[in-house]
């Protein structure tokens, strides 16, 4: 049989493998299939074959797009030819071998259908050959359908992670490469192609995201074929992935989703895989306190001790101590690469303070950055040869006061775990354990080499390979990846990390919109989100508590400003966001998450639905003035049609300069009832809200109360 089909939740991938293997079909599931094969003409001045996508596009075929495989012996066996490949069938899974004997290669394709629909792939090379051979480019591929006019990916910077971009789909290569060693602030999160405008909760897409944390290209592909295809891969550099004789390079894991309903489609079927890893967090998300914000570099027990006690009287359960901790780290020029607490600052060591915060029943945190070394630490002093050279004594610039440590180097490696180790032992065994490390990057890793030689791929699972060490030496240990914010969110990171930092903004209003776009491949558990202080520190915006509060709220949520600061009104509003945290984390952590398509930008409708459909939670802001005089009558989306419910308004604080209107909505004090079906089609009245202000609506089915 040369028609294989993976399919289940409404998605099916269809492969004929006889010849050169071909991409039938990704898309929405067919059911039965035809008693034959469809195959298409002939065409004027073109090969003399029928044309297909085919799964291993080769130049050798006839592919003149961009192809599988790059590489070469110093010239020779660059053109390779895949074909009749070996297929094994698993649950879920295909598993394509073929071997290009003149060559010298084999290749081998794993394809896979996850839990939820979503689709992954990913390719590896072995040498067969007598001499090495050098990969230059091992992409992944799969077409999208010819209605897919429009594509959608994100771009960004420092404190603006994320900002989504349009652009048609015309003939061409769109790609996004990334040459930062990181995944990168402005890295295309997930490119889609879709049907005109589609949004939300409407249009057909399909789309693709590169799980990897390096160097990377994700493009999008028309041909005059006619063909349109999504694809990704790594993009090592010159000579950095040699293979010798015996030796085999696996490329990442590309992901593929369909969907026939818009993002929010997308997003369930990351969401769906995501929580069905056995890795996956399942104890319920924590409230966190970073200090950063409320000290910064300020390091002194008592003042500490005074936050952690606030922290506890709010409601917080885990304690994160941001940088400064460490070697002679007082501001951001040195000590970095030290990893020993400071005898100056912390004359007792950490265990003071650790005791004190988990007296107080909380878990305690730490900041680390162990990829990299002020220029004034003792690590590069004493160990000059542990940081990436590029060529000789060059190094690259400094970011940050910061060069790159050479994880390659093994010597370099062994040390930062030891050093890492014996933090996290001692404590330990002080009886004051470090449950959690808040991992940051905080620099571009452009230039990078190893003795001379392009490192990023080894950089990057050495990385990998050094939390996942740790948390093996420390078991129930969870890893925040944070790279100057939200510079390394990825799927390959997230199989060695807990949960990612989306952004250093703390910003409540650009907050909405990075996480909105981060949410769309990762469950809100994964994405760090927290209450910063009333004035932005990165913006110099300021906002109401209940605005910032609700921002946070549906994520995994916490806090990072100096909350002693939070007097009267304000703290019994803290409270009171953080006691709705705690209700409802349970729902926001598992349901489904959706978003309204509205006719005003300036309004935003969001929430999580439970999955089986008894409760829901949703947002609902102005993000800026609104051209009308007020929202009108909003749908409430994801609601099941048969059940009735009750919905009631949640005004954390009942703030003033919450309301603009003279009289509410006559429902918001006392709750609207009506079925699914009229809430998801008609909807609710809802109330008029100045700019940056937010209130929460609660639907809880009849049933359930």
């Amino acid at each position: 049989m040369s028609l294989h089909r993976l399919s289940g939740d409404g998605v099916a991938l269809l492969l004929q493998t006889a010849g050169d293997p071909a991409v039938v079909h990704f898309g929405a599931d067919p059911g039965a299939l035809p008693g034959r094969e469809s195959t298409g003409p002939v065409l004027h001045s073109n090969y003399d074959h029928p044309l297909s996508m085919p799964l291993w596009p080769q130049a050798s075929a006839g592919w003149a797009g961009t192809p599988l495989l790059e590489g070469g012996r110093g010239g020779r066996d660059t053109s390779v030819r895949f074909t009749d490949p070996e297929v094994r069938r698993g649950d879920s899974q295909l598993v394509l071998t073929a071997t290009d004997a003149e060559a010298g290669l084999e290749l081998e394709t794993t394809v896979e259908l996850l839990p939820g629909g979503l689709l992954r792939l990913r390719h590896a090379l072995t040498n067969t050959g007598d001499a090495g051979y050098e990969v230059r480019a091992l992409n992944t591929m799969l077409p999208v359908g010819q209605q897919a006019t429009e594509l959608l990916d994100t771009a960004g910077r420092w404190s603006r992670e994320r900002s989504e971009q349009r652009l048609p789909f015309v003939t061409g290569t769109h790609a996004r490469t990334g040459r930062r060693g990181r995944t990168g602030h402005d890295a295309p999160l997930l490119l889609a192609a879709g049907t005109p405008g589609f949004a939300h909760r409407r249009g057909e897409l399909w789309a693709a995201h590169l799980g990897w944390s390096g160097n990377s290209t994700v493009f999008a592909e028309r041909t005059a074929d006619p063909s349109r295809a999504l694809g990704a891969g790594e993009l090592p550099g010159t000579g950095e992935i040699v293979l010798e004789t015996g030796q085999s390079h696996t490329g990442p894991w590309v992901y593929f989703a369909y969907s026939p309903a818009g993002l929010d489609g997308v997003a369930s079927r990351f969401h769906t895989y995501l929580r069905s890893r056995p890795g996956h967090p399942r104890r319920a998300r924590p409230v966190v306190l970073n200090t950063w914000e409320a000290v910064y570099f300020r390091h002194d027990l008592d003042e500490l001790v005074s936050l952690a006690h606030a922290a506890a009287e709010a409601g917080v359960e885990r304690f994160v101590l941001d940088d400064g901790w460490f070697g002679s780290r007082r501001d951001d020029t040195s000590g970095l690469g030290d990893w020993q607490v400071s005898g100056q600052v912390w004359p007792e060591g950490l265990v003071p303070l650790i005791s004190r915060v988990n007296e107080l029943g909380m878990e305690f945190g730490l900041w680390v950055e162990p990829e990299m070394a002020n220029p004034d630490s003792a690590l590069a002093t004493d160990h000059p040869d542990w940081l990436c050279r590029a060529r000789g004594d060059r190094l690259a610039p400094t970011w940050r006061n910061q060069h790159v440590v050479d994880l390659t180097v093994p010597e370099a490696y062994t040390h930062l775990f030891t050093a890492l180790d014996a933090v996290l032992t001692d404590a330990a065994q002080a009886g004051a354990p470090i449950s959690f490390l808040k991992w940051d990057q905080n620099r571009d890793l452009t230039d990078l080499a190893s003795a001379g030689r392009p490192s990023q791929h080894g950089q990057t699972l050495a990385a990998y390979a050094l939390m996942d060490q740790l948390k093996a030496a420390h078991p129930g240990l969870e890893i925040e990846s944070c790279s100057s914010g939200g510079a390394r969110v990825d799927l390959g990171v997230l199989e060695h990390a807990d949960r990612v930092w989306a952004s250093d903004s703390n910003d409540a209003l650009e907050r909405q919109h990075i996480q909105e776009l981060t949410q769309r491949v990762l469950a809100p558990e994964l994405v760090g989100q927290h209450i910063g202080p009333a004035t932005s520190h990165t913006s110099g915006r300021t906002h109401a508590l209940a605005f910032r509060g609700i921002t946070a709220l549906f994520g995994h949520f916490g806090l990072e400003w100096d909350i002693r600061e939070a007097r009267g009104a304000d703290r019994a509003t803290l409270h009171q966001l953080v006691g709705l945290y705690k209700k409802h984390r349970g729902l926001l952590h598992s349901g489904i998450q959706v978003r309204a398509d509205l006719g005003d930008a300036a309004f935003s409708l969001y929430g999580t639905v439970a999955a089986d459909g008894g409760e829901a939670l949703y947002a609902f802001a102005l993000l800026r003035s609104s051209e009308g005089a007020g929202p009108g009558v909003i749908a409430l989306p994801g609601l099941q049609e048969e059940k009735t419910y009750r919905v009631r308004a949640i005004v954390p604080g009942r703030e003033p300069g919450t309301f603009i209107h003279r009289e509410p909505p006559a429902w918001l004090e006392d709750g609207f009832t009506a079925t699914g079906s009229y809430l998801s089609t008609v909807g609710l009245a809802l109330p008029a809200l100045n700019p940056e202000r937010a209130i929460l609506l609660h639907a809880e089915a009849l049933e359930a109360l």
